[in-house]
């Protein structure tokens, strides 16, 4: 009886260990996520230079910037930047990974090419594109022949940095459709190839329903990081020519650390949070339309 009850005691003892495993990631969120979150929300109503004493504003941050005709500016490069980049970074890889998946010659090797780049430091990559798309001894300008200012050309500039970011996030998007592919039956496509149905019907009407809760995932994921850029743009550009690739995350950077306007910052921070919270809980809600394992 006495063994039963000193069993029970360690049982309950040993049960009661989990709390301290999670308590050091608890601690940090405490400290590092939900404290500063809370105090950015409320410095967004203040002006404060990191010097003065802060004084409240009210709502004069988010209406400064809402008759600001940079900030528009802004906010739709960073829309078409995310945009594209989703579109693109989601699409490629969906074809690549069906290519891979049949197991063509050297697929293992490929695999590997394209996921190099996604481990690959932005430092490294901004330089090495830095070099390519240089307007004196770019490999692409000897390629073309050309004399293309790529990175200070006001009609280029974006849409080189949407082609060096969807080339870094391919690799990535590849694997995760891959392991998608892992959980649809092989059966399936045998069926499919007995009744005759060729590649570009089996695609569209078996493949990508069956990969529709991954596609879901790299879409809001994507999404999500694209509208959080900053790295690229500091290395690359740093907001130009003439604010063209200037982005909101840049932006906040540059308010906050140059500008030293910290209220005006965290009001970008929480446009940015709400803007991507909407994109977000738009796809979650339309997502039983389209996902099979969602759908009724």
């Amino acid at each position: 009886m006495n063994n039963t009850n000193f069993n029970k005691k360690k049982i309950c003892d040993n049960s009661k260990l989990w709390m301290w495993f999670v308590l050091p990631s608890f601690i940090g969120c405490v400290f590092f996520i939900f404290i500063p979150s809370i105090a950015s929300f409320l410095l967004s109503f203040t002006n404060w230079n990191l010097l003065n004493s802060i004084n409240f504003c009210a709502f004069d941050n988010y209406l400064e910037l809402f008759n600001e005709r940079e900030f528009w500016q802004i906010f739709f490069n960073t829309v078409y930047y995310a945009v594209c980049v989703t579109l693109f970074a989601t699409i490629i890889p969906l074809v690549l990974s069906d290519l891979l998946y049949k197991k063509i010659k050297g697929s293992e090797f490929f695999k590997t090419v394209y996921f190099i780049p996604f481990i690959t430091p932005m430092i490294v990559v901004a330089m090495i594109w830095q070099w390519i798309f240089d307007p004196n001894i770019g490999l692409v300008n000897i390629i073309l022949k050309s004399n293309i200012h790529w990175l200070y050309d006001t009609s280029y500039a974006m849409p080189v940095l949407i082609f060096i970011s969807v080339w870094k996030l391919v690799g990535y998007n590849i694997i995760i459709f891959l392991s998608g592919y892992s959980g649809i039956n092989s059966q399936i496509y045998e069926a499919a190839k007995i009744d005759g149905a060729g590649y570009v019907k089996t695609f569209f009407n078996i493949t990508l329903p069956m990969l529709s809760p991954t596609i879901f995932f790299v879409l809001l994921v994507t999404t999500i990081s694209s509208f959080q850029v900053f790295d690229l743009i500091y290395l690359m550009t740093q907001g130009g020519p003439e604010n063209t690739t200037n982005i909101l995350v840049y932006w906040l950077y540059k308010n906050a650390f140059e500008f030293f306007n910290i209220g005006k910052a965290s009001a970008i921070a929480y446009i940015l949070f709400i803007i991507i919270f909407i994109l977000a809980l738009i796809q979650w809600k339309l997502r039983t339309k389209w996902v099979i394992t969602e759908k009724d």
